[in-house]
């Protein structure tokens, strides 16, 4: 059985590659870009650590501060706009995103949809 921690981890530029995109070949990987002074994304967060313990282990939760190291890259990489920006990867593809805070029902619509049987 998958800690918690294993779940929700924070990652960065380096890490990217390893444990988002490769890892996703396992599991799907909601990418949270997010920021310290975003009001929005300090909204979304417990909402977000909610819905993955409600996946029992069926999903995970990267974390991807643009503000430290080179992490903004990543944000110029997926060209996001806005923060926070919610991008899900399965096999190491983006297969949708949402950007502002959203309520949990919507969250589980967009899941639904876009990885339901």
């Amino acid at each position: 059985m998958l800690k918690k921690d294993d779940l929700i981890f924070n990652v960065d530029l380096e890490q990217y590659e390893e444990k988002v995109l490769a890892a996703s070949n396992q599991t799907p990987i909601l990418v949270d870009l997010w920021a310290e002074w975003c009001s929005p994304c300090l909204v979304i967060a417990p909402i977000l650590k909610r819905f993955i313990s409600e996946y029992e282990g069926e999903l995970k939760l990267a974390k991807v501060e643009v503000d430290e190291g080179e992490n903004m890259k990543l944000a110029g990489r997926y060209k996001v706009r806005g923060f926070p920006t919610i991008i899900l990867i399965y096999k190491g593809e983006e297969v949708a995103r949402f950007s502002g805070a959203k309520p949990l029902s919507f969250i589980r619509s967009f899941i639904d949809e876009h990885l339901g049987e």
